[in-house]
């Protein structure tokens, strides 16, 4: 999971993750896209969860170069941060793009770096 998965433990609430992230997103220039609040969806389904939101993010510096290449890239769009409880723990997770060259043709290494450290930059600087 450790090539697919980039996380972080914060000592933050999760809900203070979730606007930490949001501010890291706006520090770096990022665009705000959508977040899914997970928990109250299955909750509407009569299920119970813990708390976890997908946060989608986008540049459209990376998003412009990167479907250039390849449109399938499309599949991994937008960049997801994920704020997840587990075990009364607080993770703040993003996807390493450095697996999008093994998956679509076209896409170098150093661009999917590029994006990687962005994504990481972000985690890291929320948590």
């Amino acid at each position: 999971m450790e090539n697919f998965v980039y996380s972080v433990e914060t000592k933050k609430s999760f809900e203070e993750a979730v606007v930490s992230v949001l501010k890291s997103v706006d520090q770096k220039s990022w665009a705000l896209f959508q977040i899914y609040d997970i928990k109250e969806r299955l909750a509407a389904k009569g299920f119970n969860f813990s708390q976890l939101k997908i946060i989608e993010i986008c540049s459209a510096k990376y998003a412009n170069k990167l479907l250039s290449k390849n449109k399938f890239v499309s599949m991994c769009m937008p960049c997801k941060i994920n704020v997840i409880e587990d075990n009364n723990k607080v993770y703040i997770a993003g996807m390493r793009t450095t697996i999008m060259p093994d998956l679509f043709q076209g896409i170098t290494k150093e661009e999917a770096q590029e994006v990687e450290n962005e994504i990481i930059a972000i985690i890291d600087n929320a948590k």
